[in-house]
């Protein structure tokens, strides 16, 4: 699970990725089963929906789900949180190094790598949707207009096409795949089911959908 926590004006994404190896291709290969995004949520709220789902029996598999959040600016305090119940997450503090980091109870990692792990997955065909997410398209379109500029110091600078594109979704994902090619296992079977559909903006909710 990837964990995006937003401003109170921003929006907070969360995403839940399978991850699988494909004996055939001899490759990890991974399936978003759940994308969602909440805006003015109290912080209180997400980390009691968040640790319900994780927690959750329809949420299984050969191994724990883990929770990957990111712990730069507001994240810190709300990571603490989740550690006052049984939720011990991964935390990720973004930095703009060139290299990743073991730091307690997480990593420092270069944006970069939180993206071009999403991006490496995603053009080698190894990450799949599944069908009928509502936020599907907006992923999609964060990772198709999301560019990466050199500055004049040799630093990689991250930004959107238009001033107005978010990159929540795509930094959720991020979040979950750079653990997931960090840290590669076997995964079984993964159940994750719910019959309400998330994307409405109010509420974290769990859905299921095939994959494509």
């Amino acid at each position: 699970m990837g964990l995006d926590l937003g401003q109170a004006s921003d929006y907070t994404a969360l995403n839940v990725q399978e991850q699988k190896w494909n004996a055939e291709k001899k490759r990890y290969e991974y399936e978003m089963r759940y994308l969602d995004r909440v805006r003015g949520m109290a912080y209180p709220e997400i980390v009691e929906k968040v640790s319900k789902i994780l927690q959750s029996e329809k949420l299984r598999g050969s191994e724990p789900a883990r929770l990957i959040l990111d712990k730069t600016g507001v994240g810190a305090p709300v990571a603490d949180m989740f550690k006052i119940g049984p939720i011990k997450p991964i935390e990720i503090t973004i930095t703009g190094g060139l290299t990743a980091s073991n730091v307690p109870g997480g990593y420092h990692v270069p944006k970069r790598d939180l993206v071009f792990a999403l991006l490496a997955v995603f053009q080698s065909g190894r990450f799949k949707i599944a069908e009928g997410l509502p936020l599907a398209k907006p992923l999609l379109d964060e990772l198709t207009n999301f560019k990466v500029k050199i500055n004049t110091n040799g630093h990689d600078s991250y930004a959107a096409w238009r001033e107005t594109q978010h990159d929540d979704l795509v930094l959720s994902a991020s979040l979950a795949t750079w653990y997931g090619e960090r840290f590669k296992g076997p995964t079984g079977p993964l159940l994750f089911t719910c019959p309400t559909k998330p994307g409405s903006g109010g509420d974290f909710s769990i859905y299921n959908a095939p994959t494509h």
